[in-house]
């Protein structure tokens, strides 16, 4: 069959996951825009909807001969988004380059301005989900429950899409408020402590298992590293990133601004790997260090600014993200009506945790934006539960099937209803928002 042999060649295979990827994104941003909805939001539900097209169609019974290929193995895969290695890369890509964009749109000196105000709004936006989560586990999970189960639950609740928030803020052109800058400063830290929190609570899980005790050292080592980098990089990048791109005006070739400025934000984000923050990390600090002096004779020489250039590529890539963080989530597992009452109180207490943290942001920021800025877990709250999925004690996996159900449907729900509640938030401000 055509399809069968388009399936079994990966490049064609990879150009039709794309089309299918692209063009369900664009589906659920416009349903979303026309609910008066941030576009984000429609394009992470439309992810969970292909997620739980194989099982649907795998289920089907009496169709006619003509559309049997839709229960077909090659055709089963293809729809399996998650797991294609190709769009995986793409959609990593994408998250790098939105968080590098959102990073040029402010500077150095402003995020200066909001940096105790992010602190704080990270440091309780970190205890007090995690605080709610502890709570919930409490009273929900069988007695005799190991305590590191509770304290992974109350962790996963911790996190913050930094991204989701960002595109959100920018479609609302609110990244460069007070209140957004505030919102982005308090994920990046809390992208830091996050870690923190996942090494002790793996650590302690570990330890259980063992009988050892908790990586102190490691905490401290992983903590130097992260803060000796983003010193670093806001120093030492700062100074060096003129001489870069001055000697990069003397190319005599065309088009020269956007690679060099690309290369510099994924060195970065590489960098910051090695110490163990997210890559994100390091694409926003490399976007903060480069203000518009540093790269003033190439964006004179190409007649166009730096940000006018990145525009496009975040737009084709960083929609490829969204729709994959929709379709990473287990459909089949949320429908339990015990995983449903864990999910919903989850949720709850993910929102609430994460909204007070406005009340700390100080005088003259906006409370619900910088609590709604925080709720969105994303991507890195799925990164949380498949470290507790790969952490086993007794030969079980620390989290059982249960239990990431309920806290996957919570990143779930965070992850749809933080960025509507930013919008709608954003929108009764009508650009007020300082």
């Amino acid at each position: 069959m055509p399809l069968a042999i388009l399936v079994s060649d990966p490049l064609a295979s990879m150009l039709l996951v794309l089309a299918l990827l692209w063009l369900a994104a664009k589906l659920g941003g416009e349903l979303a825009v026309r609910f008066k909805l941030p576009a984000v939001a429609g394009q992470i539900a439309v992810g969970v909807v292909l997620a739980a097209l194989p099982r649907f169609f795998s289920n089907l019974s009496g169709l006619p001969n003509w559309l049997g290929f839709l229960k077909s193995p090659d055709f089963l895969h293809f729809l399996n988004v998650a797991e294609n290695p190709g769009a995986e890369v793409l959609s990593y890509i994408g998250i790098v380059l939105l968080m590098f964009m959102v990073g040029l749109e402010s500077s150095v000196s402003q995020m200066m301005k909001v940096g105790w105000a992010s602190t704080r709004v990270a440091v309780v936006g970190v205890v007090g989900p995690m605080a709610l989560g502890l709570v919930v586990a409490y009273f929900l999970l069988p007695k005799g429950t190991s305590y590191a189960v509770d304290l992974f639950i109350g962790a996963c609740l911790c996190a913050t899409s930094i991204g989701i928030s960002a595109s959100v803020l920018r479609e609302r052109n609110a990244a460069t408020s007070g209140a957004g800058r505030v919102v982005i400063g308090a994920a990046v830290i809390d992208d830091v402590l996050g870690l923190l929190v996942l090494v002790a609570v793996s650590g302690l899980a570990l330890a259980t298992a063992g009988g050892g005790t908790l990586p102190w050292g490691d905490l401290a080592k992983t903590l130097g590293l992260a803060f000796l980098f983003l010193a670093a990089a806001l120093t030492l990048g700062r100074w060096l990133s003129p001489f870069i791109f001055a000697w990069a005006s003397r190319f005599k070739g065309e088009e020269i601004l956007l690679p060099f400025a690309l290369a510099f934000a994924f060195v970065l984000a590489y960098l910051g790997s090695l110490v163990g923050l997210a890559t994100i990390v390091g694409a926003y600090t490399a976007g903060l260090i480069l203000e518009h002096h540093h790269v003033g004779k190439l964006q004179e020489k190409e007649k166009r600014s730096l940000e006018e250039m990145v525009q496009p590529v975040v737009s084709i890539f960083a929609p490829l993200f969204f729709v994959l963080t929709g379709a990473s989530v287990e459909t089949s597992a949320l429908l339990h009506p015990t995983t449903i009452t864990m999910a919903l109180l989850l949720t709850v207490a993910g929102i609430l945790g994460k909204y007070v943290s406005g009340y700390v942001a100080g005088s003259g920021l906006s409370v619900p934006v910088i609590g709604w800025g925080m709720v969105p877990r994303g991507e890195v709250g799925l990164i949380f539960v498949s470290v507790g999925r790969s952490i086993h004690i007794n030969g079980q996996p620390l989290l059982s099937a249960q239990v990431q159900a309920g806290v996957l449907g919570a990143i779930l729900l965070t992850t749809i209803l933080g960025p509507i509640g930013l919008s709608w938030v954003l929108g009764r401000a009508k650009g007020r928002i300082k």
